[in-house]
């Protein structure tokens, strides 16, 4: 059977690896933009959590425009904006200028997991959806394994600024591939009438806007208790993730004393195993039980807690000042995270009502970058005020204990929300 619907879905991939060099660019620059600069460990927190401000709170006006206007020109002028921004951050001229550019990235890159998570529900049938929805979610470790160390070569041979200047040039590409090749399956000529009919046999999300309207929507679905249950964990994820892609660089060179090229190459280790991890068990494997008569809320759910209870394996770095073992624990507690995500990311298009997958994934990312605007503010506080990472990591830890309890009392069983009531018509 042709293979169209993967091509999408390393296309989606491809954008968020692109995504999250943007993204990490700030944290392998921040010693020489400290040093430049004269920045504090609080300023360079304020300076990792100003992308996510802005990014957190377009999740949900983005996932309403998402419902309304679609996955190929939103995805379109998103990717366009993202270059712009990068390039304003490689010509900044201090903290100010840095902290108005990163906001603005944060604008831009509002609708991408929105985007991929919409995408990968209309071109995926259900029991492919979690292997779709690993790859694109992989990306966003993966830029961790290749996109540190490139970056921070760039860095060290060329200057902070060059590193910019790499990931808005890799933007702009991205944005003329997603122009060339993204189209939704009833619009793709390039997909056959048979796989065509694969995607739509096998439950993928319909195409098309809800009954509802968007403002009507988005009320609707804040009563929903498995909204609250998904934001609230995927919101306790986002803060240990982000606190690991923004300050790991930060923590091998201020603790265990690392040049940056030697941290990049140390960095690199968890996020090959959270790649690997987030593939093979958040993607193949839940394919794999579903596939062969297995419960669905099970497996998924069964997955989704296990990665975060793993994700715990964080308190034991705060118990080792050797960079072996503490680079093991975070290896451990980023590997089960990674296993939990695609999970996370699956479910706007699984539980949603009709034409409100968006609107649940926007909802859910917003918690979830909420964190991510957060726990670098929390964490540079806190290392400034005690000089160690120890509490950083038990606050960490806190917050998945947290989101474990949402999930389970909360979200229940993984199956779609009842469509909302349609007003009558007035007459």
């Amino acid at each position: 059977m042709p293979q169209r619907r993967w091509r999408i879905g390393g296309l989606l991939g491809i954008g968020v690896l692109v995504n999250y060099f943007d993204r990490i660019s700030l944290s392998v620059a921040a010693p020489q933009l400290q040093q430049e600069f004269h920045l504090s460990n609080s300023d360079l927190g304020l300076l990792f959590s100003a992308f996510f401000w802005t990014y957190a709170l377009l999740q949900i006006p983005t996932g309403m425009i998402l419902d309304r206007f679609g996955v190929t020109r939103v995805g379109r002028w998103g990717a366009l904006l993202w270059g712009v921004a990068s390039t304003l951050t490689a010509c900044a001229g201090g903290f100010g200028g840095i902290f108005l550019a990163r906001a603005l990235l944060g604008v831009a890159e509002a609708p991408g997991f929105p985007v991929s998570a919409k995408a990968t529900g209309y071109w995926f049938p259900r029991r492919e959806r979690a292997m779709a929805t690993a790859i694109f979610d992989a990306a966003a470790k993966f830029s961790n394994v290749i996109g540190v160390p490139l970056v921070a070569l760039t860095v060290v041979h060329l200057g902070w600024r060059w590193g910019f200047g790499l990931t808005a040039l890799l933007s702009v590409a991205y944005f003329v591939a997603f122009t060339l090749i993204y189209r939704d399956p009833s619009q793709d000529s390039k997909l056959s009438a048979e796989e065509y009919r694969h995607i739509v046999d096998g439950g993928a999300t319909p195409e098309g806007v809800g009954q509802s309207g968007s403002l009507a929507m988005l009320a609707y679905l804040l009563r929903q208790r498995k909204v609250w249950g998904l934001s609230i964990g995927f919101a306790a994820y986002g803060y240990v993730f982000y606190l690991f892609l923004t300050w790991l660089p930060g923590y091998l060179v201020q603790t265990m004393h690392m040049s940056i090229l030697k941290s990049a190459s140390y960095a690199a280790i968890p996020w090959i195993f959270a790649t690997l991890s987030d593939l093979l068990v958040g993607g193949w494997l839940i394919d794999h039980l579903i596939a062969r008569g297995h419960d669905e809320t099970l497996v998924r759910k069964g997955v989704l807690l296990s990665g975060m209870l793993l994700g715990l394996a964080v308190f034991g770095a705060t118990t080792t000042s050797d960079p072996v073992i503490a680079i093991i624990w975070i290896t451990i507690a980023l590997s089960g995270l990674a296993a939990a995500a695609p999970v996370g990311w699956s479910l706007p298009s699984l539980i949603a009502p009709h034409g409100g997958t968006g609107t649940v994934g926007g909802i859910m990312n917003f918690a979830n970058n909420m964190m991510g605007a957060v726990a670098p503010i929390v964490t540079g506080y806190i290392v400034g005020s005690t000089h160690s990472f120890t509490n950083a990591f038990l606050v960490a830890g806190v917050m998945l204990i947290i989101g474990m309890l949402a999930f389970v009392f909360l979200l229940g069983r993984i199956e779609a929300i009842a469509e909302p009531p349609v007003a009558p018509a007035r007459r």
